[in-house]
């Protein structure tokens, strides 16, 4: 008998434990309130099927629940701004160090994006060898 696997954008019990603080409250007006927000859980999981799925962002079924793809999208931006993603992949890497559950035996440092502070100088214009600057020939 198969057992099903967890699609990789649905988000478990203990993962969103983790994440869930690190979203910003987002109080509801008292005066005019507005519609609903959709929850943070769904659309977090929406977001994490476009990313998986590579579609576009207006082509998310609505039958999956997890909100249009603009609220999405949007809600995306505003955690962007919030600063989720870089706290959440700390969060991330301290629990996964924290279990011995890091492999860097694959791991790869790209070079590109360390500055090399110790490479060789950059050599002098060479001096000049004439009297002065030759004529122009144009």
């Amino acid at each position: 008998m198969r057992v099903a696997r967890p699609k990789p954008w649905e988000v478990d019990d203990e993962l969103w434990a983790v994440i869930e603080p690190l979203l910003p409250k987002v109080e509801r007006r008292i005066r005019h309130p507005g519609r609903k927000r959709h929850p943070d859980r769904l659309v977090f999981q929406g977001i994490l099927f476009v990313l998986h799925t590579g579609i576009s962002w207006e082509h998310l079924p609505q039958e999956l629940g997890y909100g249009s793809g603009m609220t999405c999208w949007r809600r995306l931006a505003e955690w962007t701004e919030a600063g989720v993603w870089p706290r959440l992949h700390e969060v991330l890497l301290a629990e996964l160090r924290s279990a011995n559950a890091l492999d860097f035996s694959r791991a790869a440092v790209d070079g590109s994006h360390i500055l090399a502070l110790k490479g060789e100088p950059i050599p002098d214009e060479a001096p000049s060898t004439g009297a002065g600057r030759a004529a122009s020939i144009t």
